[in-house]
C-alpha cells in the first residue's frame, strides 16, 4: 500500500463531473467546475517530456510513470487506456481535501450517497476552505471529523485520469502503486461496497509492485517495501484492535461521560502503544505525521476500509496459482454475489466491517 497517499488521506474516487451532470446542489456544482478545471491542464506525457523547458527531475519521473503504465497493462492485465498517459501540473500540493465523519460514538463512517458510484465514506472538496467550512459544521453536529490533502485523483475510468504535480515526488515504488490501484478500480468497481472495492485494489497494487520489481531485479528495494509494508500492517493492526475495542465500548450502554472518557483513554493507548512499536524500527516511521494529529472514530474509519478484506483477495489470488486473469474472472463472480454473501466469502463477516 502507498504509504503517502493513505495514511495521511483517502483516495478521491468519485466520477465527479457525471455526479453533476445528473444530480444539482452546491456541493456538485464544485466538484464538476474543479473536475472540469483539472481536466483542461492535461497534456500528453510524451509532450512534456520532449519539451525542452521541462526540469530534468520532472522527465525522469514522467520517464518511469510511462514505463509503469505500460507495465500495468502487459504484466498485469490492467485496462489499456488513456489514463496516466497525461499530465497536470496542479500548482498546490493536494488536488481535492477529503472529509470524513462518524458519530461520536461509533467507528462506522457517515455515507453519503450518489448517482453511478453509489455511497461513499467522504466529500472531497477541490477548495480546501470549503472542506473544513463543512467539516466544522459536521462537528458542531457531535460527528468526529477528519480532513485529508488527497494527492491523487481518480473518476473510475469515466475519464483519462493524469498524473498530477502533486504526485510527482514521490518516489518509484510510491507511483508504481498509486497507478495499480487506481487501474484496479477501472477494472472492476461495486457501487456501495468500499471495503470491497479498496481491498481488491491494495492486493493488486501489492502484487504489482512485487512483480515489477522482481522484473527488474531490483531484490534490494523490494525487500525495503516488503519491511516498510510489515511495518505497516503492524501499524494497521493496532488500530484495527482500537476500532475493535471502541465497537465493544460503544455497544457497551455505558453513561455518555464515562464512554466518552473510556474513548479519549482507548485512544491514548493507541498513541502508547505505537510508540512502543516503533522504538524497534531504529528509523523514521511513517505514520510519525498521522498520529500527531488529535485521532478520533473517523480517522480508524478511513484508514480501515482499505484493510478489511486485503487476506481474502490474498486467499483468492494464491488460490489461484497467482494467475491475475484466473483471479480477475473470480472477482468479477464475487462482484455478482449479494453484499452479505460477498463479505461472508472475502471479508469473513456478514457486515463487512
Amino acid at each position: 500500500m502507498n504509504i503517502n497517499s493513505i495514511v495521511a488521506t483517502t483516495r478521491a474516487a468519485l466520477a465527479i463531473a457525471l455526479i453533476a451532470y445528473l444530480s444539482g446542489g452546491c456541493y456538485l456544482l464544485q466538484s464538476a467546475q474543479g473536475h472540469l478545471a483539472l481536466m483542461s491542464k492535461r497534456k500528453p506525457i510524451t509532450d512534456v517530456i520532449d519539451k525542452p523547458s521541462t526540469p530534468a527531475v520532472l522527465r525522469a519521473q514522467l520517464k518511469s510513470v510511462t514505463a509503469i503504465r505500460d507495465f500495468a497493462s502487459r504484466e498485469l492485465g490492467l485496462p489499456d487506456n488513456g489514463s496516466y498517459r497525461k499530465y497536470a501540473d496542479i500548482g498546490r500540493p493536494y488536488v481535492v481535501w477529503n472529509v470524513v465523519a462518524a458519530p461520536e460514538f461509533s467507528v462506522d463512517p457517515k455515507l453519503w450517497c450518489f448517482p453511478i458510484v453509489g455511497c461513499v465514506a467522504y466529500r472531497g472538496y477541490f477548495v480546501e476552505r470549503r472542506a473544513r467550512r463543512f467539516a466544522a459544521g459536521l462537528n458542531v453536529k457531535g460527528f468526529d471529523v477528519v480532513v485529508g490533502g488527497v494527492a491523487a485523483y481518480s473518476t473510475l475510468g469515466h475519464f483519462d485520469d493524469p498524473i498530477l504535480s502533486s504526485m510527482v515526488s514521490w518516489n518509484e515504488v510510491e507511483l508504481a502503486s498509486i497507478i495499480f490501484h487506481e487501474l484496479t478500480h477501472q477494472l472492476l468497481y461495486v457501487p456501495d461496497d468500499a471495503p470491497f472495492n479498496e481491498a481488491l485494489a491494495t492486493t493488486v497494487e501489492e502484487e504489482g509492485v512485487r512483480r515489477w520489481l522482481q522484473q527488474q531485479g531490483r531484490d534490494k528495494d523490494l525487500s525495503d517495501h516488503l519491511l516498510q509494508q510489515s511495518r505497516y500492517l503492524g501499524v494497521i493492526a493496532l488500530m484495527s484492535d482500537t476500532r475493535n475495542q471502541l465497537r465493544r465500548l460503544y455497544a457497551s450502554g455505558l453513561p455518555e461521560p464515562l464512554m466518552r472518557q473510556r474513548k479519549r483513554e482507548t485512544f491514548e493507548e493507541l498513541r502508547e502503544s505505537y510508540a512502543a512499536l516503533k522504538t524497534q524500527w531504529g528509523s523514521p516511521a511513517p505514520f510519525d505525521a498521522w498520529f500527531a494529529q488529535d485521532i478520533n472514530n473517523a480517522h480508524l474509519a478511513s484508514i480501515a476500509t482499505y484493510f478489511t478484506c486485503v487476506p481474502g483477495f490474498e486467499r483468492e489470488l494464491k488460490a489461484v496459482g497467482g494467475n491475475l486473469p484466473a483471479f480477475y474472472r473470480r472477482v468479477h463472480e464475487l462482484a455478482k454475489l449479494g453484499r452479505q454473501q460477498r463479505d461472508m466469502l472475502i471479508c469473513g463477516t456478514a457486515e463487512g466491517t
